[in-house]
């Protein structure tokens, strides 16, 4: 077990979010995503160490922007389809976010790996 010199945000859609997936391809009733499904999809993002409820506050309208493009494109690629104002009151409405102030690695065997992200990364990933 090792002790990482980072804090994590878990970040997890609204109802709000779902609605908008749905809204890009229009389905029949049961064929409707439902926020339960995509809640257990949550991302978690590795921040620096936030020791005050205000440092986070700081940090998170200040990379706002590149959590919800990223939480978007995981759902669609063509920006055309993105709501039309990218803004932090959209971030607000279409995500929750959870602070966890230690990150600590579990796995004994594998030594952490670091990689750039790639957008194709996120748009290949399979959710079923």
């Amino acid at each position: 077990m090792k002790l990482l010199n980072r804090s994590a945000l878990s970040v997890r859609p609204t109802q709000h979010f779902v609605d908008w997936i749905n809204a890009l391809e229009p389905t029949m009733g049961d064929d409707d995503i439902a926020l339960d499904d995509v809640e257990r999809e949550s991302t978690v993002y590795l921040i620096p160490e936030m020791d005050t409820p205000e440092a986070l506050e700081g940090f998170v309208r200040e990379r706002y922007l590149e959590i919800l493009e990223t939480e978007l494109r995981a759902w669609e690629e063509d920006e055309r389809q993105w709501p039309e104002a990218i803004d932090w009151p959209l971030f607000q409405r279409f995500l929750t976010v959870e602070h966890s102030y230690l990150a600590i690695d579990l796995d004994d065997e594998a030594a952490l790996e670091i990689s750039e992200v790639d957008d194709s990364l996120l748009t290949d990933f399979d959710l079923d």
